[in-house]
C-alpha cells in the first residue's frame, strides 16, 4: 500500500506596505528579502504584541536616525542663506504694503491753494528736489502752556528746507525770527506767515525771500508725533541740559523734561517736549537758534535710529505710524521714493541760515536779519549740496 502524502500546508504571505516617512525606500526589504512574519524581519509572530518595533535601536530606530541625517543634509548654507533672503524680502514688503495703506486713510493733505505755490520736479529718484518741512505750534486745547497759541492761528515752529533726489543731500534751517517782508503785512518775523496765510503762504514768502523753488510741502503733526517715536523703540538723543516745562509742567497737568547734559534715550511724550522746548530753565540765556539746534540733532537722531537693526525689526509698525505724522502734497509712493532719496543720499549736516543782524519790528519786538551776500553764500552751499 502506498504511503499517503499529506498536502503541503498553505502560508499566506504579506508584505509591508510603503513608507512615507524620509528614508523609506531604503529601509523596504529588497526583492527575495525577509518578509513580514518570516525570521529576521523583526516582526515574527510575535509582532502582535511589538508590532514590529525594536526600541533598543533596530530598524524603525535606524529610519529614524536616517531621516534626521536626510534633513540635515537638506540644510545647507546656500539653502539657508535663501531662506534668511526670503524672510527679509517679507518683511520688507509687509512693510513697503501697511505704509501704503496707511498713507491712503491715514494721510493727512495739505489745504488746497498749496499746490498752487509749489513748482513741478521730477522723481525725487532721480532728480533734486527743494521739501520745504514746517512744525507749527499749534497746541491742544487743553494746553496751559505760557505763550501757546490756543485759539488763534499758529504759527511755523520749525522752517526747514531739505534738498535731497539725484545724489543731492543738503539741508537749511530758517530761524523763526527771521524778518522779511510779507505781501500785505510788512514787515514781520518769518514764521508770521504760516499764521496769516497757512503753509501756501508760508511756501510762497520763502522761496521769494530765498529766490529758489519748492517742489513739496511736508509738515509735521505733533499730535501723532509720540506715536510714531514710539513704534521705533525711542529714539537715542545726545546734547546739552534741557529742562523746561511743557503745556504748565506737571504741577499744572503738563509734562515737565529734564534731560542732563549726555545720552539719553527718549519716547514718544520725552521727543515731543523736546522739540516744543522754548525756554530752557537749565540755560535761561539760550535763544530760539538753540531750540532750533536741538531740533535738528533730534531730526539726525531719528535717522539714525531708522537705520539701526533694532527698527528693521519694528519696521512694519513704524510703516504704519509714519503717514499719520506727516500732511504733505506728496502720496504713499512719493513718500517713499523722499525715504529712499534720503537714506541713499546719507545725513547731511543742518546748516543755519546765519543771520548777520537784528531789527525791531512795528510792535516792538526784535527779529533778526541776514545781509543779501549772507543770504546768497548759505543758499549757493544749500543748492550745491
Amino acid at each position: 500500500m502506498a504511503p499517503k502524502i499529506e498536502p503541503k500546508p498553505q502560508y499566506t504571505r504579506y508584505r509591508a506596505g510603503r513608507r512615507i516617512l524620509p528614508g523609506a525606500a531604503e529601509d523596504n526589504p529588497e526583492p527575495g528579502g525577509p518578509l513580514l512574519g518570516e525570521p529576521g524581519d523583526g516582526g515574527s509572530r510575535g509582532s502582535r504584541n511589538g508590532g514590529g518595533r525594536d526600541n533598543g535601536g533596530g530598524r524603525d530606530g535606524s529610519r529614524i536616525i536616517h531621516a534626521r541625517g536626510r534633513w540635515r543634509g537638506r540644510l545647507t548654507p546656500k539653502r539657508i542663506a535663501l531662506g534668511v533672503l526670503a524672510l527679509i524680502v517679507g518683511w520688507l514688503l509687509l512693510s513697503l504694503v501697511l505704509f501704503l495703506v496707511s498713507s491712503h486713510f491715514n494721510r493727512v493733505a495739505p489745504p488746497t491753494d498749496v499746490a498752487a505755490e509749489l513748482e513741478p520736479a521730477g522723481s525725487l529718484l532721480t532728480s533734486a528736489n527743494n521739501v520745504l518741512v514746517l512744525g507749527s505750534d499749534k497746541r491742544q486745547k487743553d494746553s496751559k502752556e505760557p505763550g501757546a497759541d490756543i485759539n488763534g492761528p499758529s504759527r511755523s515752529d520749525t522752517i526747514m528746507l531739505i534738498r535731497t533726489g539725484g545724489g543731492h543731500a543738503a539741508r537749511l534751517s530758517i530761524p523763526r525770527d527771521t524778518v522779511i517782508e510779507i505781501p500785505g503785512h510788512g514787515l514781520q518775523k518769518i514764521n508770521a506767515a504760516y499764521a496769516f496765510g497757512g503753509p501756501a503762504l508760508s511756501i510762497s514768502v520763502i522761496k521769494h525771500f530765498l529766490g529758489i523753488p519748492i517742489n513739496h510741502l511736508v509738515e509735521v503733526n505733533f499730535e501723532n508725533f509720540p506715536a510714531l517715536i514710539d513704534a521705533m523703540g525711542g529714539v537715542t538723543y545726545t546734547g546739552g541740559c534741557v529742562v523746561s516745562n511743557l503745556d504748565g509742567g506737571s504741577a499744572r497737568g503738563g509734562f515737565t523734561l529734564r534731560l542732563p547734559a549726555g545720552t539719553h534715550h527718549l519716547d514718544g511724550t520725552e521727543a515731543l517736549a523736546l522739540a516744543r522746548t522754548r525756554e530752557n530753565l537749565c540755560a535761561p540765556n539760550e535763544t530760539d537758534l538753540n531750540r532750533e539746534m536741538h531740533q535738528q540733532v533730534l531730526l539726525q537722531d531719528m535717522q539714525s535710529q531708522l537705520l539701526s537693526p533694532t527698527s528693521f525689526l519694528r519696521l512694519p509698525l513704524i510703516a504704519w505710524n509714519a503717514p499719520p505724522t506727516i500732511i504733505s502734497d506728496m502720496s504713499g509712493p512719493e513718500l517713499l521714493e523722499l525715504f529712499t532719496a534720503l537714506t541713499v543720499g546719507g545725513s547731511s549736516p543742518t546748516r543755519l541760515l546765519t543771520p548777520t543782524g537784528q531789527a525791531t519790528l512795528p510792535d516792538g519786538e526784535e527779529g533778526l536779519t541776514i545781509s543779501e551776500s549772507a543770504k546768497r553764500a548759505d543758499v549757493a552751499r544749500f543748492m550745491a549740496g
